[in-house]
């Protein structure tokens, strides 16, 4: 027997090696790529005299909306890796457990009891912080009721998440009916997934929170690699699948909270790129997957907003044509019935 592992353990060393030398030729690749269009989007028709005072002030300003496109991607990207892993199908997005259906309710009440002039009043991080807490305790108590009991199941999770998400809708859909036409178009401008929506102040949070859940993503990148098997293999191999599930979705909430809070609903954008890494990273690891899911990610909403914004003149249409490309993908993939 000891013969036999002797013989093959050199023919699977090469194959991992190959695996992690194209994985790596591709992300610099796309690293290059993203390099390239932030250049791009900082410097691009710029009507001043280069390195001038008023040349670095403009590049000083396109660099909020730079960094908080790498914040959002990140955010989506990973958020959606992570809810495919635990929830073992790649059609699924988190917005089917109700999280961005929750912050509109948030800001719709907000609203329709105490005045469109609450939004301005309680901008800040702050109200982040808040927004974003509320969600994920929703998302905690949801998860811990319904899936960490003793006969708990992901997908009775999963359906309680979307009925919830549907009754959230039709709230915010019943109070923003009885608002004045004045109030109604404010609150449909703050709820339409924009990056103009964001506010420098925001970002500082959003990265720690970020870099903390990269920091414990990559920790047990290993244990997703095993629950993205399955659950029965996963607790074959030993791995606390309800308590890895639980963890991951939780990590999930905390992610698209941030998400949602700084620039609105995105429902497709983290789905399309999700889809699309698994596709070209050449390699199903989470150690490969994340790095490139994310770099694809800011490639993707860059590149949009560097073409409508500087090219077109339409940086407003930078989420619908993502959220309308995502669409058509989810439809499509549901109607090859998931073969991905």
């Amino acid at each position: 027997m000891a013969d036999v592992v002797m013989k093959t353990a050199p023919r699977v060393r090469p194959a991992l090696d190959a695996e992690t030398r194209s994985w790596a030729k591709r992300i610099t690749v796309l690293a290059v790529v993203a390099v390239v269009v932030t250049v791009l989007v900082l410097t691009w028709n710029i009507a001043v005299e280069p390195f001038s005072a008023g040349f670095y002030k403009i590049v000083e300003m396109r660099l909020t909306t730079v960094v908080t496109i790498i914040l959002v991607a990140s955010c989506q990207a990973v958020a959606v890796v992570l809810f495919h892993t635990a929830t073992g199908n790649r059609i699924l997005t988190p917005s089917i457990m109700g999280f961005e259906s929750l912050y509109v309710v948030i800001q719709t009440a907000m609203v329709f009891f105490f005045g469109v002039e609450t939004l301005s009043a309680t901008d800040g991080v702050g109200k982040v912080l808040v927004q974003s807490a509320i969600m994920v305790a929703f998302a905690t108590v949801l998860y811990g009721w319904l899936f960490g009991g003793k006969f708990g199941n992901l997908h009775i999770t999963l359906l309680v998440g979307l009925v919830l998400g549907t009754a959230f809708g039709t709230l915010s859909a019943f109070m923003q009916r009885m608002l004045v036409p004045a109030d109604f178009d404010i609150l449909s401008a703050r709820l339409f997934g924009s990056i103009a929506n964001s506010n420098p102040e925001y970002l500082p949070v959003g990265y720690v929170v970020l870099a903390a859940a990269l920091f414990f993503v990559f920790g047990k990148r290993h244990r997703l690699d095993v629950l993205a098997l399955g659950r029965e293999t996963s607790i074959n191999l030993g791995l606390s699948y309800k308590r890895e599930v639980l963890t991951t979705l939780i990590l999930v909430a905390v992610l698209i909270s941030i998400s949602t809070s700084l620039v609105g609903p995105m429902t497709f954008f983290g789905f399309i790129v999700a889809t699309l890494a698994y596709q070209l990273a050449g390699s199903q690891q989470h150690r490969h997957i994340l790095p490139f899911a994310m770099l694809l990610g800011v490639v993707t909403l860059l590149g949009s907003y560097f073409v409508l914004h500087h090219i077109f003149r339409a940086a407003g249409l930078v989420t619908v044509i993502i959220e309308f490309i995502g669409g058509i993908v989810f439809v499509v993939l549901l109607l090859r019935k998931g073969s991905l």
